[in-house]
């Protein structure tokens, strides 16, 4: 801020830091003091001249004798002192000083200001730009998505007219891994070769499990419809097989419960 007449602090002063409000609270404080001085100044000065009028009327008045002349005459001294003083000046100059550090500290203000109004500019620029790049970004990542999915959807539809089971297959690796399969045994099911498994097998149509001794899983054309996939288990459709296993479970309920009522009959 040297361009503005400030300079850096003296190292080791005892003086200190004078914020901006109370420089201005003491700049209005002094302003403040030489205007009333300059005010009472030019009051006494008017009051002056208005007797300064007066005597000289009175002078040229008949009435006053040389008596009163010397009295007169020392006032009108007087006022030419305080009119000729150079204290009123000083004071004036003063203030001129004063107003001038106002004029500059004021200027100072408006120049930060420009500053931060231009890089609050700047920086909505920058910002604008910003958005503008992501969006035209978003763009070309959506088209570019777009563009992937049409290619898929094309491949997906010449695979069905090339393949005519591919849409099939499909269906049937949803199927094996929802019937308790894992990922490695669906695909060599996929590819048509036979799996050995032992375990449990979930039915969706009895959303229940039947458990299996070790058996021979293949997936086969339907026996009904040639354009469809069945997945068979030694030979057997699973579909019949889940039946089977819930007849003879069924089966085996009511043998169980079928004494138990008998017992209760001959109770009663």
């Amino acid at each position: 801020m040297a361009k503005y007449g400030l300079q850096r602090g003296i190292r080791g002063s005892e003086a200190r830091h004078t914020t901006t409000a109370q420089y201005y609270r003491d700049l209005k404080r002094q302003t403040g003091e030489l205007e009333a001085n300059v005010r009472q100044l030019q009051t006494a000065q008017q009051q002056a001249e208005r007797q300064l009028d007066e005597v000289r009327k009175e002078i040229k008045s008949e009435k006053l004798e040389a008596a009163k002349t010397e009295a007169k005459a020392a006032l009108v001294a007087k006022v030419g002192s305080l009119l000729g003083s150079g204290k009123l000046k000083e004071l004036e100059a003063d203030n001129r000083t004063l107003q001038g550090e106002v004029a500059v500290r004021n200027e100072s203000i408006e120049l930060l200001q420009r500053q931060m109004q231009r890089q609050q500019e700047e920086h909505s620029h920058q910002l604008m730009e910003l958005q503008a790049k992501h969006r035209r970004e978003m763009a070309d990542k959506k088209a570019e998505h777009q563009k992937e999915v049409s290619f898929l959807k094309s491949v997906i539809q010449k695979a069905k007219k090339w393949f005519p089971l591919f849409q099939e297959l499909v269906y049937m690796e949803k199927f094996c891994l929802k019937v308790g399969f894992n990922e490695k045994q669906t695909a060599t099911l996929i590819s048509g070769k036979p799996l050995f498994y032992e375990g449990e097998l979930y039915s969706e149509e009895h959303k229940r499990k039947f458990k299996t001794e070790r058996a021979g899983f293949q997936v086969v054309k339907d026996p009904k419809d040639k354009s469809k996939l069945a997945l068979a288990i030694n030979r057997q459709l699973i579909g019949e097989w889940f039946k089977e296993q819930f007849n003879k479970l069924f089966s085996s309920i009511r043998r169980t419960v079928a004494p138990h009522r008998k017992d209760k009959g001959l109770g009663l």
